[in-house]
């Protein structure tokens, strides 16, 4: 099973890119992050009937389409979803590759509420792009801070570690189920 991760932090040393990787090590299969720091801003202009798509959307498309699941790990900026991730996310909305594609969102945060604002919204958002999130699969991870290791860039807490692989087995689950609306 083949998993895509999208990251809505950029910063090459976020305690979500350190989700995110430990996450990725726990996985049980090939695993890629796309880059979607490269994206353009959305611009339907630059995507429709006579368009073509520009070659970092093209790729993030690739990527979604050739993934059996999605994990899509991020921060909460704001009370809300980083910039970079809702514009990645609004390059998908309308090419069809998140439908009916099992994802888990995960957000963490230095706050006690784990990025519940943020969660709540990449939820909604990816509903209703018919993405299928998996809620057994979804988390939200508070205090993040002590829980990485600085040096390693790594999750070193082990009850996260243990929700972190109990969440990517729920997604993994996902993947062999049919699709709601399938035979």
């Amino acid at each position: 099973m083949r998993l895509l991760a999208l990251s809505g932090s950029l910063r090459a040393r976020s305690s979500n890119g350190a989700v995110l990787r430990s996450a990725l090590g726990l996985w049980d299969g090939p695993s890629t992050t796309a880059d979607i720091g490269a994206l353009p801003h959305f611009n339907p202009d630059l995507d429709g009937e006579d368009a073509t798509a520009p070659a970092p959307v093209a790729a993030l498309r690739t990527a979604v389409a050739a993934a059996d699941a999605l994990l899509v790990v991020s921060p909460e900026y704001v009370h809300g979803v980083p910039g970079v991730l809702k514009n990645a996310l609004d390059w998908l909305v309308s090419s069809g590759e998140c439908v009916h594609k099992p994802v888990a969102v995960i957000t963490a945060s230095p706050s006690p509420t784990g990025g519940d604002h943020a969660n709540a919204q990449l939820r909604e958002t990816l509903g209703m792009m018919t993405g299928e999130v998996v809620t057994a699969a979804c988390r939200e991870i508070p205090a993040i801070g002590p829980k990485v290791d600085a040096t390693t860039q790594r999750v070193t807490d082990e009850p996260t570690l243990t929700d972190l692989a109990s969440a990517l087995s729920h997604l993994a689950k996902a993947v062999t189920l049919p699709a709601a609306g399938t035979p």
